[in-house]
């Protein structure tokens, strides 16, 4: 969407039954009464008026009639024997409130309300949504023209049968056109150019003045006496890089070329020319790119945690893009569920079967070390994620097959089985930064976080990370993705991470506030006088934490180092907190004993007692 979309009309102008049944008075009660009409959809009933003492037929989505204030389900009711004079008559089994089972006019789609912002996607169901509230135009961001061109003399058509020496097959621009297409993009083919800087000078001229928004080009941007790309693109506009730190992809390139008429600017990547190099780039570069044009609010990829199946060994020198298969378990090495990364294998740049089904790139550190299986890396999404991996079973069918025989076996292993399922915790690190979510610096905190709440997962009783993101500085982004993870994903924990300062655009506290029920700020109290004793600028702190639904919400500090002091004030609390808000009402101190069974005791008894047992005494205010 490039402007948003206002409903100009009600979904409906008339009220409406959710089911079939019949329309009453409420206040008639339980009863027989004739039934004066049948309002079926459509304009059934029209001009008929129910009174107390009498009842009208409706089948679901027909209009109310007048006067009627309440419907009565049809498995509520009884037919009776007509009366002498023709009419039907029904029995009313139950009572019902006034206003059950009425759709009310507006109560879906009020008149004026934006059903479609600017920057979201308009898919199947945008579009019912616009019709149902009679939007029949709307404007939409142009699909970007992305013109794909292969370089190279080893270059020759994928249907060649019998390769000659020194020739390839042209994997590349196959690839790209599908990707280009695969990301709605209009794709234009500019075919095989030979390693001839005039010829290829020529071949770009045409695309650039073709009206394309992107050109992709493969090969010919390394450092040989024969790659003409970068030459060609320096002379025709603004080169801002022509290599990344980076594995694979180091001699990817970007520049800026205007078209001769000066009115447009067109965004040329040199992807190199091993396969696996070229496709990561795409995705890593072009896919934002496109996303960008085409109108997203946020044109970046979504990032995952996942915990890796078998032990990778990094690279010294440069971060890696490991090619990864990334799927849902419902029990992973932690023991709790998440994301499980397994490796496509060799990671060669030549070797394109690394990309096959790959859905996901990790995120690897040049350390040169050895990560071992199980450990929590970061993962780029590039496709769907696959829930169940191939051969086995799904973890809700395996979870029932335990359950049952757990049942069958020993019902107390069962309970004990159930209650250690309950003390799993999920928890989402959301990053809250401009910088960030543009793509201009880096995430520092949300991985720290992660790694915070990883190695005190048993103080937290078992809690994982489950979802991580990242949002600009905007209070409707930053709600929404609260409320999803709140409502939705039922999250039990939600971190936020920076936007709590002074800065006209902190704005994470409003937004916290927004949409909590209860507030917490006993929390904030011990955040507060932890970071008090390190900066007496943590004064100026303006977080928020509080519950909603299930869910505890807390705003932390953006700093890194930050968020591990808070989180180590407030672990002492934390599990005890998640327990209760689940409604555990035996979460107490091991000594409690309930206010209405507590005996008189006086306090050199009360000492004695707690030095004879060796444990500290209930402090319990409850």
């Amino acid at each position: 969407m490039h402007a948003q979309a206002v409903a100009e009309h009600f979904s409906t102008y008339q009220r409406q039954y959710k089911q079939d049944g019949y329309a009453v008075v409420a206040s008639d009660g339980p009863g027989v009464y004739p039934v004066i009409t049948e309002s079926r959809a459509g304009n059934d009933g029209i001009g008929v008026v129910v009174t107390p003492g009498t009842v009208a037929y409706v089948t679901t989505g027909g209009p109310i009639p007048e006067g009627a204030d309440a419907v009565v389900q049809i498995e509520d009711t009884e037919k009776v024997a007509d009366s002498l004079n023709g009419v039907k008559h029904v029995k009313i089994l139950v009572g019902v409130p006034q206003g059950l089972d009425i759709r009310q006019v507006g109560c879906d789609i009020a008149k004026d309300t934006i059903v479609l912002k600017s920057g979201e996607q308009v898919g199947n169901p945008e579009i019912g949504l616009l019709a149902t509230v009679g939007v029949t135009v709307v404007k939409v961001y142009p699909r970007p023209t992305v013109a794909v061109l292969s370089t190279g003399d080893e270059l020759v058509e994928p249907g060649t049968g019998t390769l000659g020496r020194g020739q390839i097959r042209d994997s590349n621009r196959s690839m790209l056109v599908a990707a280009g297409i695969q990301q709605q993009c209009k794709v234009v083919d500019l075919g095989i150019a030979p390693d001839n800087e005039e010829i290829l000078g020529e071949t770009l001229d045409a695309a650039i003045d073709s009206g394309i928004d992107i050109l992709l080009t493969s090969g010919g941007v390394s450092m040989g006496d024969r790659d003409f790309v970068k030459p060609n693109l320096e002379k025709r506009g603004m080169i801002h890089f022509e290599k990344i730190n980076m594995k694979p992809g180091k001699p990817l390139t970007f520049a800026q070329i205007r078209n001769d008429k000066g009115s447009k600017t067109i965004l040329a990547f040199g992807l190199p020319g091993n396969p696996v190099s070229c496709s990561v780039c795409f995705h890593l570069f072009a896919v934002p790119t496109i996303r960008h044009l085409s109108g997203w609010s946020n044109p970046h990829h979504q990032r995952v945690h996942a915990c890796i199946a078998n032990s990778i060994k990094t690279d010294p020198n440069r971060p890696e893009y490991h090619r990864a298969i990334v799927r849902w378990e419902f029990v992973t090495a932690t023991g709790s569920p998440g994301f499980v990364a397994e490796s496509t294998g060799q990671q060669m740049s030549s070797r394109l079967l690394s990309m096959k089904s790959a859905n996901a790139l990790l995120e690897l550190p040049a350390t040169g070390q050895i990560l071992p299986a199980g450990t929590s890396v970061q993962a780029i999404l590039i496709s769907d994620i696959s829930c169940f991996p191939q051969g086995k079973s799904s973890g809700a069918t395996s979870m029932s097959l335990h359950q049952e025989h757990a049942v069958k076996s020993n019902k107390s292993t069962h309970m004990q089985v159930e209650a250690a399922s309950l003390e799993k915790f999920k928890v989402a690190i959301l990053t809250v930064s401009d910088t960030v979510a543009s793509g201009a610096g880096p995430d520092r905190s949300g991985p720290r976080a992660v790694s915070v709440v990883d190695s005190s997962s048993e103080k937290l009783g078992g809690a994982s990370v489950v979802a991580t993101s990242v949002v600009p500085d905007e209070v409707d982004r930053i709600k929404d993705i609260l409320q999803k993870w709140s409502d939705l994903d039922k999250v039990d924990l939600i971190i936020t991470l920076g936007g709590t300062g002074f800065t006209p655009r902190d704005v994470t506290p409003e937004a916290t506030k927004a949409v909590i029920e209860k507030e917490a700020p006993g929390l904030l109290f011990v955040m507060l006088q932890e970071s008090l004793k390190l900066t007496p600028f943590a004064m100026l702190s303006r977080a928020a934490a509080g519950i909603r639904g299930s869910t505890l919400i807390i705003n932390m500090p953006g700093n890194p180092n930050a968020v591990a002091e808070c989180m180590e004030a407030l672990l002492p609390s934390l599990k005890h907190a998640l327990k209760q808000i689940k409604g555990d009402k035996r979460e107490k101190h091991p000594r409690h004993v309930p206010h209405a069974e507590a005996q008189p005791i006086d306090q050199w008894e009360r000492s004695f007692m707690a030095a004879s047992s060796g444990s500290q005494g209930c402090s319990c205010s409850h």
